[in-house]
């Protein structure tokens, strides 16, 4: 009976690597993932190769999975709405990931959006900080855990309502990305803080960068839909995930106005909007011609008719990159140049 298992197990095994190495398998960064899930969907219809299968693991994840190996049952390409880590390249050579090209298909603004029911809030990125921080500063120069419950408690113009985000796990590029932009950006207003990260730069990063886990910030998943969805239900919260999403919801929610600046298009196109980031996707080269349609793939989704100032790509809430920057990427991802951090 094991042996027959084990045979069943083999057969099982072979037949889902022979099915990875018939279409493309792209996971990673939920905040990517419509973006590719349309290409995938076009390059479906308008080719003779199977539409890729797209797969919403977060950044992390995904590059996780990306770095795994080599192996046809590994992913071809990831998502990722932040730029890859020396630590995961590192990771992705030990296993034999050493060929990899990256590809920035856009920027994107992050929100902290809440129900049209209630009222827009004008937030800085300090008011930020203080209402989601583990430690706040107690005002002698050091530090406490954060004991602010309302909004009006951090700032009296901000209304007297609990506070209670949504946003994405740590395996989230979005996670990652708000904590660099806004909670940092928040919290070296403080100048002492500032002066910390010349000091002891582990411990101003885990001051800035470390959320609350007393219920006001609450991990709500990779899935950005079901947050919009919970936003609608409860008009005292607030959620964190990407501009596209507030476009394609606009009806049910609304984005904060940060540094006095709201998350439109344009803002966020000409870097005004403060919490705004790029987003990529990365192609192990290694399965470039051992996979069908990978290049062909790229080739549509760096095409000006996908990502250009008037592709499908911008009508689903992508903001496009510069003309020329868009050039030099389309280039890049053509001739697969190899991935440099420099």
């Amino acid at each position: 009976m094991t042996k027959t298992f084990t045979a069943i197990a083999l057969v099982a095994l072979t037949a889902g690597a022979a099915a990875a190495q018939e279409r493309i398998s792209i996971v990673g960064s939920s905040t990517v993932f419509p973006f590719s899930t349309t290409v995938a969907e076009h390059f479906g219809k308008a080719t003779d190769f199977a539409t890729p299968v797209v797969e919403s693991t977060g950044s992390g994840g995904g590059l996780r999975l990306f770095c795994a190996g080599i192996e046809a049952d590994t992913p071809d390409i990831t998502n990722a709405s932040r730029r890859i880590k020396a630590s995961e390249v590192a990771r992705c050579a030990e296993n034999g990931v050493t060929d990899i090209t990256e590809v920035k298909i856009g920027y994107d603004g992050i929100v902290l959006a809440n129900s049209v029911e209630a009222v827009q809030f004008d937030l800085s990125l300090r008011d930020i900080f203080l209402a989601l921080a583990a430690n706040v500063p107690d005002g002698n120069g050091g530090t406490m855990p954060n004991p602010y419950e309302t909004w009006a408690e951090v700032n009296p113009a901000l209304p007297a309502i609990r506070i209670e985000v949504m946003g994405p796990p740590p395996t989230s590029g979005t996670r990652d990305a708000f904590a660099e932009l806004a909670m940092e950006g928040g919290c070296k207003t403080f100048d002492w803080i500032a002066d910390l990260k010349k000091e002891d730069k582990s411990a101003y990063k885990a001051l800035c960068h470390t959320l609350r886990e007393d219920g006001a910030y609450v991990e709500a998943g990779e899935n950005d839909n079901l947050i919009v969805q919970k936003l609608a239900a409860n008009p005292d919260a607030l959620g964190i995930f990407g501009y596209s999403f507030l476009e394609q919801n606009a009806d049910l929610v609304q984005g904060s106005i940060v540094g006095g600046v709201a998350p439109e298009f344009e803002a966020i196109a000409a870097g005004d909007y403060p919490v705004s980031r790029s987003l990529y996707f990365y192609v192990k080269n290694a399965h470039v011609g051992e996979v069908p349609g990978i290049a062909e793939f790229i080739a549509e989704f760096s095409n000006e008719d996908t990502w250009g100032e008037f592709g499908y790509l911008a009508e689903k809430g992508l903001i496009p990159m510069g003309e020329a920057e868009r050039a030099q990427f389309a280039e890049d991802a053509a001739s697969l140049t190899p991935l440099s951090l420099d």
